[in-house]
């Protein structure tokens, strides 16, 4: 148990370094125009929350309880539906501009695949949020751990997902990314699944008994 669980917060905590350094390099790539704002704030924010969801899980996966009060379980449960709802906006907003017809060279089928890898990834990690704020006052619950592994899994496998879109674009749909481009989101892709299952593999090996 030990292993998974330090090797899952050091990952973790490497990923929330990397999400604020996305968003910063987002804003610098993009030259602050609003599209480089609307990806810094969507970074920004997920790093926020995911260092509040890691604080918990630290606490969760050596068998401690977090009182309903706790300023970070306050924190996560204030924020990362606001999160959410940012990600999806953006989602749809993508959406609109596809059906007005902004991508008429881009294939459909890839498009179709890729908005709906994208809005699972969304609620995937909306629920992976969510459901270790409902578990971390009461980690003895094995059906929430079930509940959360489950949605670890998921989780990493559509970031997975995402990071192969990132990195290779739909053709009339994206640009093709720099090699800067490349190696930042590859490398923020490849850490995310690497860490969400780590956190899973600590999750199945956490106590099940409240300290």
């Amino acid at each position: 148990m030990t292993r998974w669980r330090s090797a899952a917060l050091a990952a973790l905590w490497v990923q929330v370094v990397g999400k604020f350094g996305v968003a910063a390099y987002a804003l610098w790539s993009g030259n602050f125009s609003v599209d480089a704002w609307f990806t810094g704030i969507e970074a920004f924010l997920a790093g926020l929350v995911l260092a509040w969801w890691t604080v918990l899980l630290a606490r969760f996966t050596a068998g401690q309880a977090v009182k309903l009060t706790d300023g970070t379980l306050v924190s996560l449960r204030i924020v990362f539906p606001w999160l959410t709802s940012f990600r999806l906006v953006l989602w749809f907003l993508r959406l609109l501009l596809v059906l007005a017809g902004t991508a008429p060279e881009a294939n459909p089928v890839a498009l179709a695949a890729l908005f709906t890898v994208w809005f699972a990834a969304i609620l995937a990690s909306n629920a992976v949020y969510g459901t270790l704020a409902r578990l971390a006052p009461n980690p003895a619950d094995l059906t929430g751990r079930r509940r959360l592994a489950d949605w670890l899994n998921v989780a990493a496998a559509l970031s997975l997902g995402m990071t192969v879109f990132n990195l290779v674009p739909i053709a009339g749909f994206s640009t093709l990314p720099t090699l800067t481009d490349q190696l930042v989101y590859g490398l923020s892709g490849g850490l995310d699944v690497l860490a969400t299952l780590l956190a899973l593999g600590a999750v199945q090996a956490a106590p099940w008994v409240e300290g």
